[in-house]
């Protein structure tokens, strides 16, 4: 009689079991429903906000003095201006390091980026968490050979020492696109009885239109293209002889 005690008591620690850990299991999927069923709106009101602290507003300020010609650009996914193959989850490289922003980029008039500038903290005021996610940005930008300029959002470099540390190697029109445009505006001379002095935006509307020939950059793919895993190769099918 002890021994059927024991078994149907065995059986039910079982059961039990069984159910609480099936309980867990089941719990996030519920909790992602509940979280789905949320209107965007009411779950999360938004607040216009401002794009720039104080320190990025003056560091925008410096860099466009300091570099006239040259293209600033505030607050760019590294997504947008850095492809990587698709062999790997390209979920994963944007959960990793694709949809974090860096605070200024400094490009070419065809938006190339030739230099990156963060503005920091100081490295006491830094957690670990934050100092990890800009160690894989730094490791990005070197393996694509992007030069990163970190600056102290408590001492920003003045406009001069800027001028004198982060001047480009490349310049703000590439020689090959220059050189296109220059001889697309000797094609086409100035009226003599035209006013001799030229009009600035009649040069950059050549070097927009010769422009065009480059290599045009990927669509940004925030919100599509998420689940790329490895896909098999297709096998090879001969043709049929004829």
């Amino acid at each position: 009689m002890d021994s059927y005690l024991i078994l149907a008591f065995a059986i039910a620690a079982a059961l039990l079991v069984l159910w609480w850990f099936g309980r867990r299991r089941a719990l996030p999927v519920d909790t992602q429903n509940a979280v789905d069923r949320l209107d965007t709106l009411l779950g999360w009101p938004p607040e216009a906000t401002r794009v720039l602290r104080t320190s990025e507003r003056v560091a925008y300020s410096t860099l466009r003095l300091a570099l006239p010609g040259y293209m600033v650009l505030a607050q760019v996914p590294i997504a947008r201006f850095i492809n990587v193959p698709k062999r790997n989850s390209y979920a994963e490289w944007m959960r990793r390091v694709g949809s974090q922003c860096v605070d200024f980029v400094v490009c070419d008039v065809t938006s190339q980026v030739v230099a990156v500038v963060e503005v920091r903290p100081a490295e006491a005021q830094m957690s670990e968490r934050l100092r990890r996610r800009l160690e894989r940005v730094s490791r990005t930008l070197k393996s694509v050979g992007i030069p990163l300029h970190i600056w102290n959002e408590d001492v920003l470099p003045s406009v001069e020492a800027v001028r004198a540390s982060l001047t480009p190697k490349a310049p703000a029109i590439p020689p090959g696109l220059a050189a296109q445009a220059s001889a697309a505006a000797l094609a086409d001379p100035r009226n003599p009885f035209a006013d001799t002095d030229p009009d600035p935006s009649d040069a950059l509307e050549v070097i927009e239109m010769t422009s065009r020939d480059l290599a045009e950059p990927s669509a940004s793919t925030w919100f599509d293209e998420l689940d790329s895993a490895p896909l098999p190769l297709t096998p090879h099918t001969p043709m049929p002889p004829r």
